[in-house]
């Protein structure tokens, strides 16, 4: 039982450092938290002596939380304006007004 909760707690460890390494939010908190239930059932289930690997698993779990609670407080996702996309549109809706009116006078 104890191998069976670190294979799994080690699964759900690397899949929390990998989604919080990409820009997923909160999305990382499941693996995560499920990896921190695992390693705590793990070290409970543990001998003392065979503790090491659940604590670093426990350890790496709360810095990945601290991780993606920190991404998810300080840094904000703004969305800039592409200025000159939007001189090409106005330009773009010019051309084609001409071209209209050009259309017209020619069927008249």
């Amino acid at each position: 039982m104890r191998n069976l909760l670190i294979v799994l707690a080690t699964i759900f460890t690397v899949l929390g450092v990998i989604f919080s390494l990409l820009p997923l939010d909160t999305l990382a908190f499941l693996p995560i938290s499920l990896g921190l239930i695992l390693s705590f059932l793990a070290f409970k289930k543990s001998e003392i002596t065979h503790r090491k690997f659940p604590k670093l698993l426990l350890i790496i779990g709360v810095v990945c939380v601290a991780v993606v609670l920190a991404k998810t407080i300080f840094i904000k996702d703004d969305v800039a304006e592409d200025e000159t996309f939007e001189k090409q549109k106005i330009e773009s809706k010019k051309e084609d007004k001409k071209e209209l009116e050009e259309l017209e006078s020619d069927l008249e």
